[in-house]
């Protein structure tokens, strides 16, 4: 596969990935000789694109609601997209993603019938009718799935699927439940040579949506030591914090202003907020869990050896030089005792 096709076709999944409204950019097509397609997918009404970024859904179990996706054929050629649902998960990074489209869905993916192709013009738009049943036992809390439309390219017999789809966020109704674990915590302190100045500690820690809704843990990190208590809040946006149901991500802090004094505590606070549209009756879990590591202040124990073998030293040049004076003194008394007693004149 050329450089430019790669290029093309990773772009158009990383697009997947965000499943907003995203615009697609696909490869010229090999064997077919067709020219590049360019679409985008959007969520819609019956009528077109409505404005909105991703579909969310609520509905009971047993309960059955019709959404629309808008394709948009910005090709300057008809072309016959695939339509695909499946379920969706977050990344590492904290992006959305489905599973492959050859995966058979297991969740909300599953509820979602939806044509399996759909020809449009150049320049045209096809209004996809989505369909979502849920499962009359469907567990309630949310189940994330996606749309896609998707073009296969075959170039020197590789196939490559440009997907781009919309996001929707499935969630059936019932007792909402909000909650995370904290497992994991490691604490490691890095210290300055400098005496002057404090070191800080590294924290990492793993945060478990054992919940039935999205959340977004607004996280805090405090350490306490003898002398004080330093701390960390979490800065990153509730996007990219994001855990779905069932779902974990490994977090990193570093907490600066740590001084080195014996036993230093470090204890993680989460709270878990719902994503989206705030479910009524839910009440947030504040969970916390610590660790305790040492520290010796090695920097400072040399600085106050240094400063003591510079008192003793000094201390002994000052007694010598003391000695000394009072020695040469008392030659010059005892010389001009003799002069004065053989009629000289003493000196000085």
């Amino acid at each position: 596969m050329s450089s430019p096709r790669r290029a093309l076709a990773l772009l158009a999944l990383l697009c997947a990935a965000g499943a907003t409204t995203l615009v697609g950019f696909a490869g010229p097509a090999g064997a077919s000789g067709r020219g590049d397609i360019t679409w985008s997918v959007a969520p819609a009404d019956a009528k077109g694109p409505d404005g909105r970024r991703v579909i969310d859904v609520e509905l009971a179990g047993g309960q059955e609601v019709t959404e629309h996706v808008a394709v948009i054929n910005r090709s300057t050629e008809e072309v016959v997209f695939a339509i695909d649902a499946n379920d969706g998960y977050l990344t590492a990074k904290g992006l959305f993603d489905m599973r492959p489209s050859d995966a058979t869905p297991t969740d909300g993916g599953a509820w979602i019938k939806i044509p399996d192709k759909v020809t449009i013009p150049a320049g045209a738009t096809a209004i996809v009718p989505v369909k979502v049943s849920a499962p009359p036992n469907a567990t309630p809390g949310d189940h994330p799935a996606g749309v896609t439309a998707s073009v296969d390219t075959v170039s020197k017999q590789v196939r490559v699927q440009n997907r781009v789809g919309v996001r929707v966020n499935l969630r059936v109704t019932g007792d909402y439940v909000a909650k995370v674990a904290v497992t994991g915590l490691r604490a490691e302190y890095t210290g300055s040579w400098n005496p002057f100045a404090a070191g800080s500690i590294d924290v990492t820690y793993t945060v478990a949506n054992v919940g039935n809704v999205r959340v977004a843990p607004d996280s805090q990190v405090r350490t306490s030591a003898l002398v004080g208590e330093s701390g960390w809040d979490d800065p990153s946006e509730a996007k990219a914090r994001e855990i779905m149901p069932g779902s974990s991500r490994e977090f990193t802090a570093r907490v600066t202003g740590v001084w080195p004094m014996g036993s230093l505590t470090t204890e993680v606070v989460a709270i878990p907020s719902p994503v989206g549209k705030s479910p009524s009756g839910v009440v947030a879990q504040q969970v916390a869990i610590d660790t305790t590591l040492w520290a010796l202040p090695w920097p400072q124990l040399a600085f106050l050896v240094l400063l003591v073998a510079v008192f003793l030293v000094t201390r002994v040049i000052v007694s010598r030089r003391r000695k000394r004076l009072k020695q040469q003194a008392e030659i010059l008394r005892e010389a001009n005792e003799l002069i004065a007693k053989y009629g000289g004149k003493p000196k000085d």
